[in-house]
């Protein structure tokens, strides 16, 4: 099985909205239906697990309802990898693929999902990514440039992430004995607690964009206004 999961738990705190940003409409829909819309679409995808806040769940559901794909509607927790956590939960095949999505990325396309699932073939983790396009520097504390680091081996990170379930679940089991452990992201629980396990980047695209200012939401309405969409 393959199952997209669907991380809708942001507060969307810095986009300053009444609403957290995945529940806006985009076209006529919300930013979630867009995203659960993408992975339903695909032939590749078997399952959607959507993870939510708790006092979002009822809304979910509603918003869910017409894609049978869609399994599995559950809260989340306070930080993102509780979310993880609660898929993890009712996806319980060890050799599942799970791809873990942000739902404030309504645009990811057919060719990312198949790329990830492609690569999870030969490989327990997959990243998706697309090259630096600006210089990276490091500073110190008074904000003085000390590094610039390597542009053509810098790449930004974006998702879904897609993982054998064993695998995942193995560097959560490790992580959570860990007193500090505070992940950012799912490919960084993989390489902290399993590093021989390699994860591997496809390639991502510059349209898979994650909504996180108004200035976001403008450019995921006008890109996803210029789509032939069908069901």
């Amino acid at each position: 099985m393959t199952i997209a999961i669907l991380l809708a738990g942001g507060s969307g705190s810095r986009f300053g909205a009444d609403r957290p940003k995945q529940f806006l409409e985009v076209d006529g829909r919300t930013v979630l239906e867009h995203s659960i819309r993408a992975f339903h679409r695909s032939p590749l995808v078997d399952e959607i697990v959507i993870i939510t806040r708790a006092d979002f769940v009822d809304e979910v559901r509603g918003i869910a309802a017409g894609y049978p794909k869609v399994t599995h509607v559950r809260p989340g927790g306070r930080e993102r990898y509780h979310s993880t956590l609660s898929a993890l939960e009712v996806c319980t095949a060890p050799d599942d693929l799970l791809l873990i999505h942000d739902a404030v990325r309504p645009l990811v396309s057919e060719a990312i999902i198949r790329r990830c699932v492609e690569a999870l073939s030969t490989y327990d983790a997959v990243g998706v990514a697309v090259p630096s396009t600006d210089t990276i520097v490091r500073v110190d504390g008074n904000d003085c440039i000390v590094e610039s680091l390597p542009r053509a081996s810098l790449r930004n990170m974006q998702t879904p992430q897609g993982f054998r379930q064993r695998t995942l679940r193995r560097a959560f089991d490790l992580g959570l004995q860990d007193p500090a452990f505070a992940p950012t992201d799912d490919c960084g629980v993989v390489r902290r607690y399993l590093p021989q396990v390699p994860v591997r980047i496809v390639e991502g695209e510059v349209t898979n964009i994650k909504i996180t200012y108004p200035k976001d939401l403008e450019a995921v309405h006008f890109r996803a206004a210029s789509r032939q969409d069908g069901v």
